[in-house]
């Protein structure tokens, strides 16, 4: 079987090229370049930064060091005119952006591929380093969560279609991060000690939405006014800290933001509380689309915990309530024991 290895120069997907071509794959790695230098960008970590250079010549180093074929795709105006512009126009709306998601749908599982198989690669199946699993559950194709739980991705991959995911294997799904991490010392990979990359984009999110101040209000529940503010999309339902709102001795929370108005609406903690909220551009993965209630837990942020819930025709209702329901954000849909990713969709 042929495997192309999405590779980003990190330790997640160099071992899992070498875990493939060890079970022996043919094995070829494939990496997207971003950036254009359009950015100015920034000292950290990131999946879009002016350090791409030095990741693709790790990519490149490791592909030599395994003895595979290694290509790289110039992916920079397509990913700016889709997920940058997507990131910029869903902060403007007055709403949290998930660019991750998006990415790995259109980029790297969609583009990054159809790509690599124009410029006259053959492979079977597409693989990359992502923590998580896949399976066949009646007749689709599912995902699931990692064996690492503390690393899991399944989150960032619910807008996969059922032709991604078919195609798509994942090594790494059945194996703990230390593992990983031990594979590739043992093996001189350069990437073994390699911290993970955290962020989006290794700069200030400021120069991707290329906004001047705008300064307005910061409004309690009742429109008195609290603070002012430069630019409401520096603010994210749920957000405490950062408001400029001292004294009082109860924190606040943002509740909303009026993008129209220009402002920020702030409350208590209880009032940035939700026990239901709508979900739109629906993506059904592990199981059929369906119009009838079922029980699931859902995660409203990537790294918040689960919630019991109830999901019927895109709404989601909490048993209880859960803090910053932001819309634009990704709400992902999991079976009740938490397992087997059932849907996603976007916070409306």
């Amino acid at each position: 079987m042929i495997i192309a290895v999405g590779m980003s120069g990190g330790v997640d997907s160099s071992v899992a090229a070498l875990l493939l071509k060890e079970q022996g794959c043919d094995v070829v790695g494939v990496t997207m370049k971003l950036w254009n230098g359009k950015y100015k960008g920034g000292d950290r970590d990131a999946c879009f930064g002016a350090g791409e250079d030095k990741d693709i010549e790790d990519a490149a180093a490791i592909a030599r060091s395994l003895g595979i074929e290694y290509r790289v795709f110039d992916c920079s105006a397509e990913y700016d005119r889709t997920i940058v512009s997507y990131f910029r126009e869903t902060y403007l709306d007055g709403k949290t952006p998930n660019p991750c998601v998006f990415c790995n749908a259109m980029m790297k599982f969609g583009l990054l591929p159809r790509l690599a198989r124009e410029a006259g690669l053959k492979f079977d199946r597409f693989a990359t380093g992502h923590y998580a699993r896949s399976a066949e559950i009646g007749g689709r194709h599912a995902i699931l969560r990692a064996k690492d739980v503390s690393k899991d991705q399944s989150y960032f991959l619910y807008r996969l279609s059922q032709e991604q995911i078919a195609r798509h294997v994942f090594p790494l799904g059945r194996m703990m991060k230390s593992e990983v991490r031990e594979i590739a010392r043992a093996h001189g990979i350069v990437s073994a000690d390699k911290p993970d990359s955290q962020d989006f984009y290794s700069g200030d999110k400021e120069e991707l939405i290329g906004e001047k101040d705008r300064p307005g209000d910061i409004v309690d529940l009742s429109g008195k006014v609290l603070a002012r503010h430069s630019g409401f999309w520096r603010f994210t339902v749920g957000q405490r800290k950062g408001l400029g709102i001292g004294g009082g001795g109860v924190p606040y929370y943002v509740v909303a933001i009026d993008p129209c108005k220009n402002r920020v609406i702030v409350g208590s903690e209880e009032d940035a509380k939700s026990g239901s909220f709508r979900v739109k551009d629906v993506n059904w993965v592990s199981m059929a689309p369906t119009a009838e209630p079922f029980r699931c837990k859902v995660k409203v942020r990537s790294m918040g915990n689960m919630a019991d819930a109830e999901f019927k025709d895109g709404e989601c209702r909490f048993d209880g309530k859960v803090l910053g329901v932001a819309p634009g954000q990704s709400a992902v849909v999991y079976s009740p024991d938490g397992e087997t990713l059932l849907c996603g969709g976007i916070i409306a």
